[in-house]
């Protein structure tokens, strides 16, 4: 079996900020995604500054960065990293919203 592709958007919206998703099933669990995903699940603003990106790339596991931060991210299973990237995605709109 090959890497199976979940889903894949991409989004770009009027204030020019863009919302990507991908998502593949592996053929194989590995160190680094014992899970057996991979995803880049990305949020940045309309100058292509990362705002939220969670991401599992090859040597450093599942993690997220919020804006300059990186995070270790505990995955436990597809639905809840979308909805933990929508809840960060939604906080920094939240806050946005405040400051304009």
């Amino acid at each position: 079996m090959k890497a199976r592709l979940l889903y894949k958007e991409k989004l770009q919206f009027e204030d020019g900020s863009i919302l990507e998703l991908v998502l593949w099933e592996l053929p194989n669990k590995t160190k680094d995604r014992p899970h057996g995903y991979k995803y880049r699940l990305y949020y940045c603003d309309n100058e292509r500054h990362c705002i939220v990106r969670y991401d599992n790339e090859t040597g450093k596991g599942d993690h997220k960065h919020i804006g300059d931060k990186e995070i270790e991210y505990l995955f436990v299973d597809k639905d809840t990293l979308l909805e933990d990237f929508y809840r960060d995605v939604m906080q920094y709109l939240k806050k946005r919203a405040k400051h304009e």
